[in-house]
């Protein structure tokens, strides 16, 4: 299957060869669950398919895809049935490595205590390389707004490591 993305002929292959390790990680930054995060992944992608939007920009094709796995988590989160249930463990990643070992912990793992409207600015900001501009008009809201969440996401990560630190 072929759409015109960005004005030039794109197979869904492609766009989901670009796009899929970005989408997928942003799912489980929020959901912190694979099988939450997979199924996330495909309502994007099947949505993009379903859709075909037509971009002007390379980044305005990027925020879509950001925004829309932004909407179907949220979309998935108020789902009846996710309200009452409880997942029977967090699923974090099985393979440590030394660069991602922090005082026992991974850096993951501590980015899982953090309520989900830090983790998402958080990982727009140090993995998306998004600035603050960007993630605020991507998310609407305002950029004092984002700095704010981002200072406070570093600040409970510092106070984590150190609780961390004192129980060692």
């Amino acid at each position: 299957m072929t759409v015109s993305s960005t004005g030039n002929d794109i197979t869904i292959d492609n766009i989901i060869e670009k796009y899929s390790s970005m989408v997928y990680k942003l799912a489980y930054a929020r959901t912190r669950n694979r099988e939450d995060a997979d199924d996330i992944f495909q309502e994007v992608f099947l949505r993009y398919i379903r859709k075909q939007p037509k971009f002007e920009k390379e980044e305005h094709e990027k925020a879509w895809f950001i925004r829309v796995t932004i909407n179907c988590f949220n979309s998935f989160w108020k789902n009846s049935f996710r309200t009452h249930t409880v997942p029977l463990d967090m699923d974090f990643p099985i393979n440590k490595t030394e660069d991602q070992i922090i005082r026992g912990y991974t850096l993951e793992e501590y980015l899982a205590k953090l309520p989900p409207v830090y983790r998402i600015a958080i990982h727009l900001f140090y993995y998306e390389d998004m600035s603050t501009a960007q993630i605020s008009e991507l998310l609407n809201r305002k950029e004092s707004t984002i700095r704010m969440q981002l200072t406070r996401a570093r600040r409970l990560l510092r106070e984590y490591m150190k609780e961390e630190e004192n129980y060692v």
